[in-house]
């Protein structure tokens, strides 16, 4: 693998680069229930979240961009197609986290429902929330379709994957290696808020995380 050099507004210098960014608001995320692999579309604010930030993203001239085929996820990819006239390849691997039961509850409803199952998700013990996925089988079928798609870009290309808060998380804990009790560390995204992972001499590197702005160089001599 290359070495990834500085990091700036438009293209790296050396290094693949791999965007992951979350889908815009739904209403589910306001109301702060569960969505999980639910088919819930974008409120006119995530829209405008859409929007906003593939003006941004366009910027760094992306090679690909693949997308889960949710729609909220589906949508908040188009808006980055138009701009730059990528075709959008979709994938269900991408999808969020299927978690059974607790799809559509709320925050409060899953904590007094599923308390002791919930607490023992946060301390990183394997958990199928609701009856659903494991975080492990998420990252099984997220992350091989993140890196083939990854291996397909030139030298100092961009790929931009569009998924789902969870499903992010445990890519990106995948692809730099950790454990996963260690992946809940990563902390959530913003909605169509992204983190930037770059090619390094010892593979995948974390170089932005729930960024909302275009990344800036890295100044002094920890690169």
């Amino acid at each position: 693998m290359s070495a990834t050099g500085e990091v700036a507004a438009g293209r790296p210098g050396k290094g693949r680069r791999v965007i992951l960014w979350r889908h815009g608001q739904t209403s589910w995320n306001v109301e702060r229930r569960f969505q999980g692999s639910t088919d819930v579309p974008l409120t006119e604010a995530g829209i405008s979240q859409a929007r906003r930030a593939a003006r941004l993203l366009a910027g760094l001239d992306p090679d690909a961009i693949i997308a889960s085929d949710l729609q909220r996820a589906a949508h908040t990819a188009a808006e980055l197609a138009t701009l730059t006239g990528l075709e959008v390849m979709h994938d269900e691997a991408l999808r969020e986290t299927y978690a059974g039961v607790w799809q559509g509850l709320t925050h409060e409803e899953i904590i007094a429902r599923f308390g002791e199952e919930y607490a023992a998700w946060k301390r990183g013990e394997p958990v199928r929330r609701g009856g659903g996925e494991l975080e492990t089988e998420v990252a099984d079928r997220a992350a091989p379709v993140v890196l083939r798609h990854a291996e397909k870009l030139p030298e100092d290309g961009t790929l931009v994957v569009v998924s789902h808060g969870g499903t992010i998380r445990t890519t990106i804990g995948r692809l730099l290696g950790l454990e996963p009790p260690h992946w809940e560390s990563l902390g959530g995204l913003t909605n169509c808020c992204w983190s930037v992972l770059g090619e390094g001499a010892r593979g995948w590197r974390l170089l932005e995380h729930n960024a909302g702005t275009l990344p800036e160089p890295v100044l002094g001599d920890d690169d």
